[in-house]
């Protein structure tokens, strides 16, 4: 098992090319089971999640060949139908074979991936989806059995949100199954997020009719089939705004080239009013050295275009070295506080009770051996452990492999001392 070695106290500087998103790759990738010939992806990134779909493909028929961050796919309309647990349970994304499964193939059996350290997180919304395409759903010792009536599933009106918010993951299912359904389907309260805007543009580009995209009212007229087309996949943004906060967090001046500025402009709005000098352009954005420590500041994470979720534990990473009280609350995950206690170790304040955290700054960050509890806390511990005095050793990094890129070689090429190497204490 590996972990990273930081040598903090360095000032970030350089440039950094921003990976592919890896919450747009898993659903377009599983997109691809709707797809008549051979889909062309570039730009896919490697990582632990992106193997694990790609596995999960391969046991339901597909021939898939992936190198070097390209990726194609060829379909049969035939062929498994069951994506198991042994699978599911790894990456709670491959529940999003369900609508292309049950789209192409008229039935499925996926298993449920049940809980995480992010909480409960039902999937409750796919299956009332799923019944108002037609289709029939039941729960069989922890599997997902969807039958499609004869003739196909058929046009129908869904709402995709909860007392959370819309479910993203959610909508990429229902969306994908409505392409093939006969008549005509509205999506209400759809997920606006990019990575669902990108899919729905993708499905488009190979013969769907879906209009509405990028809003929260989908309407989704059925087609016959769908045929591949190439796609490049579009930048990772949370990614893209860890690296910024790798900037801000150690005073330095971090460009990230290939990027969506326009889809990170919750975060960057906040780190400019913190006094974090910013630029950017179309497709790149940067950092800049403080002149003064940064302001902290709260935030309340929302849906999208709202604060992410995704970035709220590099967020207080980055408040416990800035100057004043920050609150933090995760509206969308109120359990995802695991990384507060690792925080702790390195010298941070942070005073948590529920789903908030008050941060108190600046504080003397030390280096010390943490424990990463899943992806994005993963990445808080080594952003502290670049901005700490000394040495922190950041255990269980497979966590980090999920969904970042080469993260310490990133790192180490902006001046960071980042090294990969074997936990001594792993068995």
């Amino acid at each position: 098992m590996d972990c990273f070695r930081i040598e903090g106290g360095e000032e970030l500087s350089g440039s950094v090319a921003a990976s592919g998103s890896k919450n747009a790759s898993l659903p377009i990738l599983a997109a691809s089971l709707l797809l008549e010939g051979e889909a062309d992806f570039q730009r896919v990134p490697e990582l632990r999640d992106v193997s694990t779909l790609l596995e999960l493909l391969r046991d339901l028929g597909a021939e898939v060949d992936a190198c070097a961050g390209r990726v194609r796919v060829r379909c049969g309309a035939q062929g498994p139908t069951e994506a198991p647990y042994a699978v599911v349970r790894r990456m709670r994304a491959s529940v999003c074979v369900l609508g292309p499964l049950l789209a192409r193939r008229g039935r499925a059996r996926v298993a449920l991936p049940g809980g995480c350290v992010l909480g409960v997180r039902p999937i409750d919304l796919h299956l009332k989806g799923m019944e108002a395409l037609g289709a029939t759903v039941t729960v069989e010792h922890g599997t997902v059995v969807a039958e499609a009536p004869p003739g196909g599933l058929r046009g129908g009106r869904v709402r995709l949100a909860s007392e959370r918010g819309s479910t993203v993951l959610g909508t990429a299912n229902v969306l994908m199954a409505a392409c093939l359904a006969r008549g005509t389907s509205l999506l209400e309260a759809a997920a606006v997020e990019p990575e669902v805007t990108a899919l729905a543009r993708y499905l488009n580009a190979c013969g769907a009719r879906i209009s509405g995209v990028g809003g929260p009212r989908l309407e989704v007229e059925g087609v016959d089939g769908l045929r591949a087309r190439p796609l490049r996949m579009p930048p990772d943004r949370i990614e893209s705004g860890t690296l910024l906060l790798a900037g801000a967090i150690t005073g330095g001046a971090v460009r990230v080239e290939g990027c969506a500025p326009s889809e990170l402009t919750a975060l960057l709005e906040l780190l400019a009013e913190s006094g974090v000098p910013l630029r950017s352009g179309e497709d790149w954005a940067e950092t800049g050295r403080w002149s003064g420590r940064p302001r902290a500041l709260g935030l309340t994470t929302r849906p999208y275009p709202g604060f992410p979720t995704d970035l709220q534990a590099q967020w207080m990473a980055f408040s416990a070295v800035c100057e004043g009280q920050a609150t933090i609350r995760d509206s969308i995950y109120p359990e995802r506080f695991v990384h507060v206690a690792e925080l702790l170790r390195m010298g941070a304040r942070i005073h948590h009770e529920g789903g908030t955290a008050r941060v108190e700054g600046p504080a003397p960050l030390q280096g010390a051996e943490v424990l990463a509890s899943d992806l994005r806390a993963s990445a808080a511990l080594v952003l502290a452990g670049l901005a700490a005095r000394g040495t922190t050793l950041v255990r269980r990094v497979y966590h980090l492999d999920r969904g970042y890129e080469g993260l310490e070689a990133k790192l180490s090429g902006l001046g960071g001392r980042v090294e990969r190497r074997l936990d001594p204490d792993s068995p």
